[in-house]
């Protein structure tokens, strides 16, 4: 999901709770807070070398200790709102991918994407993932894609990769 394509399904369900899924059946609590919205500019090397760039708008979720056991999530309608000041501030890229970076003290603090989202009554359910790690040169090391993901040494020596 790109950050425009976020505006416009808050916008849409605009008295909807907002909720997020961060592990299957696991939902970010009530209490969560927008703490940081966070405008990335990535400028990578892959292991081909070659260059690579792209943006990303980073929002992290943060549980208020002090509001445990809140049972009413943020509305769509307020998440805009806070999105929107922050655009006001700092100009977002509409077209980067959004992630959320999320942890508490069962799950570890990552940043994670938006595999897909549901509408359930007055409820926006956002269902994220971790991404995996990937090596973008496989046409360069000569590595079939489905081999990449069972291989444990695919980058060896003296192939141009890694």
């Amino acid at each position: 999901m790109n950050t425009q394509e976020l505006f416009n399904l808050l916008d849409q369900q605009k008295n909807a709770a907002l909720l997020f899924e961060y592990s299957p059946g696991q939902l970010v609590g009530a209490n969560y807070h927008i703490t940081e919205v966070k405008h990335v500019v990535i400028d990578s090397v892959d292991c081909g070398a070659r260059a690579d760039g792209w943006n990303e708008t980073v929002i992290q979720l943060w549980e208020s200790p002090e509001e445990l056991g809140k049972t009413e999530y943020m509305t769509a309608f307020k998440a805009l709102g806070i999105l929107k000041k922050v655009g006001q501030m700092r100009a977002y890229d509409r077209n980067s991918v959004v992630r959320f970076e999320y942890g508490n003290s069962v799950f570890h603090t990552a940043q994670l994407f938006v595999n897909d989202y549901e509408i359930r009554g007055n409820q926006i359910l956002l269902k994220l993932a971790v991404a995996p790690t990937d090596c973008k040169a496989k046409d360069i090391c000569g590595v079939p894609e489905p081999a990449m993901a069972e291989a444990t040494n695919s980058c060896s020596p003296g192939s141009g990769c890694c």
